[in-house]
């Protein structure tokens, strides 16, 4: 029987205060990358439910999404074959918890501005981090109701 291929859904809080963007430092098996807020769906969650639990887990602030910036694909190659689907919001930053631990792997969060995100796609952990950057720039933005979640996702 074959296989189904399936992507891999993520989900990233594009954050933007004052002309800077959140983005956290994390470590992966190619060294220290920049990343927004992301991460993968866990079951039973709503995109924008993981994206305000990944904000939480990687910042230490609370997040409430209010629009949807896009939907991407992206291939990854290394270290084997994974294609992504990702959900990425914008929203209000909330409640910084200073005693929360951030997620493994996290090292810190930083606050960049567009040019220094732009000089820094070297160290991006995806190619979606400046995607996402430059639709919200742009000032795209989609309704939070533009994905249905079925109360089946809950029961």
């Amino acid at each position: 029987m074959d296989m189904r291929w399936k992507p891999n859904v993520t989900v990233a809080a594009v954050i933007e205060r004052q002309g800077r963007y959140l983005l956290v430092e994390e470590e992966t098996p190619d060294g220290l990358l920049l990343n927004t807020p992301a991460g993968h769906l866990d079951p039973g969650e709503s995109p924008a439910d993981g994206c305000v639990r990944e904000t939480l887990e990687e910042t230490a602030h609370h997040f409430t999404p209010t629009a949807l910036v896009g939907i991407y694909l992206a291939r990854s190659r290394q270290p084997e074959d994974i294609t992504y689907l990702r959900f990425a919001f914008t929203g209000t930053l909330g409640a910084f918890e200073p005693a929360r631990a951030l997620d493994h792997g996290i090292v810190r969060t930083l606050w960049l501005t567009v040019d220094e995100i732009r000089a820094s796609t070297a160290r991006h952990r995806s190619p979606l981090l400046l995607q996402g950057v430059e639709d919200h720039l742009a000032g795209k933005r989609y309704p939070l109701e533009l994905v249905r979640v079925d109360p089946s996702l809950k029961g």
